[in-house]
């Protein structure tokens, strides 16, 4: 009767039990606190891991053996070890907890490196699948923000906030493993034909998401690697184009905050450099949905040179979309920053550089009155805007000579006299001397282009 009652009283756990409960907490199949669940890769795991803020380290974990120290033939079977130890996560929150582990670590992850630099066999499958994990295991992470919020601080032009962004406490290790991942991706022993079943969509959606890290170097490391998955997985390519749009999308018309814009546009500067002529229907439309209404933006000034490189690219491959270029930014200009419109001011240049007669003739009013207005801003970068907009007049009025110096029917001088009427106003009530010189020199530069019309259709 007694052992009856006593058999319902709860056991105390033993000693045994609990240190099997705290390995059990380890494997890297479950999630470490600020780390997502999901890891790619199989489900054999270290011995030892993040177990709520604490490493619970087992015995075993030291040092292995030399890739120099051992045969050819094992070399293989060591890099998995080695693979294997380093899933194992700490916390860099205290910098001497651990800290003989950590260069245990450290030391393991640079020897990775110099062997997938000098391996001459191919990876095997298990070798392919233990590298994501690994990789997987390390980088993948919730972001931590200097400012309590997701991503980008929003600016006005280019005056963003004094704050330094969060560095990563842990980069001496995520940087061995970003370099440890990038040169395996890069390595002519990875099949991609095989490694595409770890380096899947829901993997680069992971690598995507990390982008918006504040910490520049890493985002620096993702933009490399991201390129080189694009380059070596053709399978991959629709999708990588695809998922950047929806970044695009989403900071453009919900959030504008986003740290990683300009990486990815410097990405796709390289992508749209190789399209192939003529260009799909799905190219333009991405040119039109996502690029151009990037202006839109008040943190352009962030990620506007990569930007105008995109934009760039598309007329120079394709001039027919100038006419839709050049309206687009037009869509978007500003209407009280100053800064923003030296930079629109500076693309429609380059842009101008790229368009043919036809398209010029299509957007030639809308874009001298522009001109006109720039001519004759009021805002505080008055003369430097003033002065932009005196360029970008040069450049389009040089393109108009060459239209005019075609023979051309009546009508396009009607065209461009309406073009030219809006800054019949620039001569009125300078601002100051030198804009009023500038504004003058404009206006004899149209005469000029009109005297020549009105000769090449004597």
């Amino acid at each position: 009767m007694i052992k009856q009652i006593l058999g319902k009283l709860p056991r105390k756990p033993s000693s045994k039990s609990s240190s099997s409960d705290s390995l059990s907490d380890v494997v890297i199949g479950r999630s470490a606190p600020g780390r997502k669940e999901g890891f790619i890769g199989s489900s054999a795991a270290p011995s030892v891991g993040l177990v709520n803020g604490d490493v619970g380290l087992s015995a075993s974990y030291e040092s292995l053996p030399s890739f120099r120290d051992v045969p050819s033939s094992e070399k293989p079977v060591l890099f998995l070890r080695k693979l294997g130890m380093c899933c194992v996560v700490f916390d860099f929150s205290d910098p001497t907890k651990n800290a003989r582990e950590k260069e245990v670590k450290r030391q393991m992850l640079l020897e990775l490196v110099d062997y997938v630099s000098i391996v001459t066999s191919k990876f095997g499958e298990a070798a392919m699948q233990e590298a994501t994990k690994m990789a997987a295991a390390n980088i993948f992470r919730t972001l931590s923000y200097s400012t309590g919020g997701d991503g980008m601080k929003v600016v006005e032009g280019a005056e963003a906030e004094e704050e330094e962004p969060a560095m990563e406490p842990a980069w001496p290790h995520l940087q061995i493993v970003y370099e440890f991942f990038l040169r395996f991706i890069a390595s002519s022993e990875t099949d991609a034909k095989i490694a595409k079943r770890y380096v899947d969509h829901s993997f680069i959606l992971r690598l995507l998401d990390l982008c918006d890290s504040e910490d520049p170097r890493e985002r620096e490391y993702l933009k490399t690697i991201l390129h080189r998955v694009y380059g070596k997985f053709m399978v991959h390519r629709p999708f990588i184009r695809k998922a950047i749009n929806n970044i695009f999308y989403r900071f453009i018309f919900e959030t504008e905050k986003h740290n990683g814009i300009a990486e990815l546009l410097e990405i796709l500067g390289s992508i749209i450099n190789g399209f192939a002529l003529p260009l799909k229907e799905e190219h333009k439309l991405f040119l039109v949905r996502a690029l151009i209404p990037l202006h839109k933006p008040k943190c352009l000034a962030l990620y506007h040179q990569q930007l105008s490189y995109c934009i760039t690219q598309f007329v120079e491959k394709d001039n027919k979309l100038a006419d839709t270029v050049i309206r687009g930014i037009l869509k978007y200009w500003p209407l009280t920053n100053s800064s923003k419109e030296v930079m629109l001011l500076g693309e429609l240049e380059e842009v101008l550089e790229f368009t043919q007669e036809p398209e010029f003739q299509r957007c030639m009013v809308p874009l001298f009155r522009q001109i006109a207005r720039c001519l004759n801003s009021s805002h505080f970068q008055d003369t430097f805007v003033s002065h932009r907009g005196r360029e970008i007049a040069a450049a389009a009025i040089s393109r108009a000579r060459l239209t005019l110096s075609t023979t051309l029917g009546r009508s396009m001088k009607e065209r461009l006299l309406r073009g030219m009427g809006f800054l019949g106003i620039l001569i009125y009530r300078p601002s100051n001397i030198y804009i009023g010189v500038y504004k003058v020199e404009l206006l004899i530069s149209i005469s000029s282009a009109l005297f020549k019309f009105d000769r090449a259709t004597v």
